[in-house]
């Protein structure tokens, strides 16, 4: 294994954790439930946000088609995004502002590294 592999498996391991762990704690913290209330989101949202992460982290971590890692990356970028966005809108302290800034930063690091080893799978023509 190369270096960039190394750095793809860490960072898509410590991202698929931080969203299976979010997604258990969206299903059963009281705590969580009442920071999305606090957000101006309804119940039904926390769970819907949780499903999505687990199946965002079963396409990262499965052998499943290129696009849909694709796609798994693209909702990942909108959930980091807006969440920056609703805790910065309804003033929450800075660190709850800058986890989905750090968790962009994981992802961003998986994904080129996952576009590197993807480009040097492909075959020379």
């Amino acid at each position: 294994m190369t270096a960039r592999d190394y750095a793809y498996w860490i960072s898509t391991g410590l991202l698929s954790l931080m969203m299976a762990g979010s997604a258990y704690m969206y299903f059963t913290s009281p705590d969580i439930a009442a920071s999305f209330e606090n957000l101006g989101f309804p119940a039904y949202f926390r769970i819907e946000l949780g499903i999505a992460k687990l199946l965002g982290v079963v396409a990262l971590l499965a052998p499943v088609p290129h696009f849909l890692k694709e796609w798994a990356y693209f909702g990942f970028i909108v959930s980091f995004v807006s969440a920056f966005i609703a805790h910065t809108a309804v003033g929450d302290p800075v660190m709850a502002r800058m986890m989905p800034l750090v968790a962009l930063t994981i992802l961003a690091v998986s994904y080129m590294t996952y576009r590197n080893r993807r480009s040097a799978e492909a075959p020379v023509s």
